[in-house]
Order: C-alpha cells, then sequence, then structure tokens
C-alpha cells in the first residue's frame, strides 16, 4: 500500500523503502499502490493496484488474487483486489475519482488476469 483509503499523505516504494511522495489535495477514495515487477505500458509505471475495503497502512505488502479491472480508455488500467459486494460504496467512490472521459468501468477477475498476463514480466 502506498496510499491509505481516506489520507492525503502519500508515498512511494524506492526499493525496498517506502518514502513520502507528497500530501494530495484530495483523500484517497480507496486504499491505493501497485503491483511489484509489472509494467503498465500506458504510463511506463508499476501497474496500480486498488484494495476496497477499509483502510490499509501504506507499507503493507499484500498478497491476492484480483478481483476486477478498473477499466480505462487511455489504458492505465487498475487491478481491484478486495469484493466488490462487500464494498459496493468504495468501488463507486473509485468510478467518481475519474473523470467522465476516462470511461471507467469495472471488469471481472478474469479480465483483470487476461490484462495482467501481458503487462508481467
Amino acid at each position: 500500500m502506498e496510499w491509505t483509503a481516506g489520507t492525503r499523505e502519500r508515498f512511494v516504494w524506492r526499493g525496498a523503502a517506502l518514502e513520502v511522495l507528497r500530501t494530495e489535495a484530495q483523500a484517497a477514495p480507496v486504499n491505493y499502490g501497485c503491483l511489484p515487477g509489472t509494467l503498465n505500458p500506458a504510463d511506463g509505471a508499476e501497474v496500480d493496484a486498488v484494495w476496497l475495503g477499509p483502510p490499509r497502512p501504506a507499507g503493507e505488502q499484500i498478497e491476492a488474487a484480483p478481483s476486477g479491472l478498473l477499466h480505462l480508455q487511455d489504458g492505465d488500467h487498475k487491478v481491484i483486489f478486495g469484493a466488490a459486494e462487500a464494498a459496493p460504496e468504495d468501488l463507486q467512490r473509485l468510478l467518481r475519482w475519474f473523470p467522465p472521459e476516462r470511461g471507467a468501468q469495472v471488469l471481472d477477475a478474469d479480465a483483470a488476469q487476461a490484462w495482467l498476463a501481458g503487462v508481467t514480466g
């Protein structure tokens, strides 16, 4: 985790250490992080991951199967973790976070796995 849901303080992994990145203007709508060992061709950075549910501390490392994919028209997709059924309000906050022109839509776990297969090392 690099950014805890409900907070403005954002961190970034640099090697094995978590460092302060910046304070955002708005709080994170969900827990936000990245998937080490991946490369998103849309932005040249590690694939972004979001975790639905209660706030998780920055620095926490989690291994889990994806539950979905936040598909964006610009290709900067986000892998979703956590059960959308258990946190539907989180999913709605996540979708509202992106402006309409980015065309955010939620796809299922199979779509997440298929997309990840093309971006992992």
